[in-house]
This record gives C-alpha cells, structure tokens and sequence, in this order.
C-alpha cells in the first residue's frame, strides 16, 4: 500500500515538471521526505530534434530508506517516442542478515558412497587365526572385493553447531551423530563371531551380502565462509571425528537360508579416528571422510582403511 501511494505521488509530481514552461534556467534537484522515504525530482532537461513534439524529459528517482542500511532505487530514465510518463521499477535489498555466535543446525542428512584402502599383507595375515577355511576356498584378497556401486555411507547428525570465532569467517563447527557403513562384498565373505570372531568363503551363493557398520561420531572442523552474510555462499570446512562402535553385523540372503543376521563380536575397532571435510557450493554441500586407523582389530591382520564421499543436506 505505501509504495502504491509513492507511485502515485511520484507520477504527479512528473506531471507537474511536465506542465513547466520555463526552459531557460536549470532547476536543481529537489527532495522531499515522505515518513522514512526520500523523493528525489530530478530535471535532465534533454533537449530534443526541433521537428518532434517532445521539449525534454524528467528523471524521477525515488529511495526507501531505513536508518543507515543502502536504500532501495525505485528508477524512471527513458525517453519514449510519444509523450507518455513511464517508471521502471527495480528493488535492490541490500539487508544484512543478522549473525549469531552460535547456530544450531538439527537433523542433517548424509548420503554417499564407501569404499576401502586396502593394505593387508594376505600371506603374513594367514597365519593370524582371523581367516579360516570352511569347506570353501581360502580368505585372500579377492574375498574382501566390494560392490562399489551398493556399498554406502547414511549418516544422520542430530545436530552441528557452528561458532563464530572472526568476523563469522572463521568458525568452529562441531556435533553429534550417527554413521553407518555398509560394505557390500561381491562374493561369499562371511563373518561369525562363536567361538572366536573369524571370517571365512561360504560355498553359498547370495543375492545379498553385507557388513554393516555403526558409530556414534563427534566430529569437531575450522570453518572459513567467504560470503557469512548470503545463505547460499562458498565454504569449506576441514577437522576430525572420533566415533564409537554402536554394533556391528553381517546381513546374508540367499535361497538355500532366506535372511540372515550373525551379530556379536566380529573383531572391528571399537573406535575410529577419521579425517573429515565439507564442501559448501551454494545449496550444494559436499562431505568426505578418511579413516585413519584400521576398521578390523590388529590381531586380524586385516589392514582397510574405510572412506566415503557424498552428498549433505543441511541449512549451512
């Protein structure tokens, strides 16, 4: 409605610089205050071809202003054909969002893809106990082969905070979540855990075979946002996490056994230390995390070290 009355107000003001006579002198800018706007009647006293019916043409320029923010340009700067009055409308809002030192962000949401580095020495690792050879062939390499496509990483933070330490440039982010693996094998690995935790080829062939894998993580980075100011900006952040095995089991489905579950001791590291980052391009958020100790325990000989990439959907 306010700026309904403005347009009005500014189009009668056009009206009376057109029905001026005077053309021999040159009229300064005028202003006029209307509540917390500013109305500023501006003559460019254009002349034009003598065989036109056009004399000159105004400029009217009309600024919202509050306090000391960049007012927003309502701007009229044509000549047209025929006399007419036209106004060419454009807001620009120039209004900083107000920053706090600390802001919570709830229930963020990973998904991506996992994979392993694998460094086991297969030859030395035989005679750890961890590989057995149960009616199937022996443990080696190829048994631990992953289905790259099928194998994920769902993480769900229940909440990161970002605290500001300069100018909310640089920042502290930390939180508190879950992540889960599933490490899907392309052949007949198989964990157990009675009497002693071992890993052995099943002579089964199965339609579904996988490790899963969950922590309870803490991650802690630097942040650095180069545009704190914009909700869609560039940022990047870069830390570590510290998880705590929550459980762990190997999910089987094949013809001869239907679904199965074998949970209990599998011999995994009840901790892990990873690297992690977070990439921020607009609405687009990246993350990747690299384990840096090993997933199984070192009496396993089994030397992978887990990693993951993919997509996160959160507010900042």
């Amino acid at each position: 409605m306010k700026r309904l009355i403005i347009l009005i107000v500014a189009t009668l003001m056009n009206l009376m610089t057109f029905a001026q006579k005077d053309s021999s002198s040159s009229e300064s800018t005028d202003t006029v205050k209307v509540g917390n706007f500013f109305i500023i009647k501006k003559n460019k006293n254009k002349e034009i071809d003598d065989n036109s019916q056009h004399k000159k043409y105004q400029n009217l320029r009309i600024h919202f202003g509050n306090g000391e923010e960049e007012p927003i340009k309502i701007t009229s700067d044509s000549v047209p054909e025929k006399p007419h009055i036209g106004v060419n409308v454009r807001f620009d809002n120039h209004k900083k969002r107000n920053l706090n030192n600390i802001s919570t962000n709830w229930w963020i949401f990973d998904l991506g893809f996992t994979n392993v580095r694998d460094n086991t020495n297969y030859t030395s690792a035989q005679s750890m106990g961890y590989f057995k050879t149960v009616n199937g062939s022996a443990i080696n390499q190829n048994s631990f082969a992953l289905n790259t496509g099928k194998s994920s990483n769902v993480n769900l933070w229940i909440f990161m905070q970002k605290l500001n330490i300069s100018q909310h440039v640089l920042n502290l982010k930390y939180g508190l979540g879950l992540e889960m693996y599933n490490f899907r094998y392309d052949h007949s690995l198989s964990y157990r855990s009675n009497p002693t935790p071992y890993v052995f080829n099943d002579t089964i062939n199965f339609s579904k075979n996988k490790l899963y894998v969950g922590y309870l993580t803490v991650p802690l980075m630097l942040n650095i946002n180069t545009t704190p100011h914009k909700h869609n900006g560039f940022s990047m952040s870069a830390g570590v996490s510290a998880g705590y095995l929550l459980g762990n089991h190997n999910k089987q489905i094949s013809a001869q056994n239907g679904k199965q579950k074998y949970r209990g001791d599998l011999a995994l590291q009840p901790w892990r230390l990873a690297a992690i980052t977070e990439l921020g391009l607009g609405p687009i958020r990246l993350y990747g995390s690299y384990s840096l100790n090993a997933l199984h325990k070192e009496s396993t000989g089994v030397d992978q070290f887990p990693y993951a990439v993919g997509l996160r959907f959160s507010n900042w």
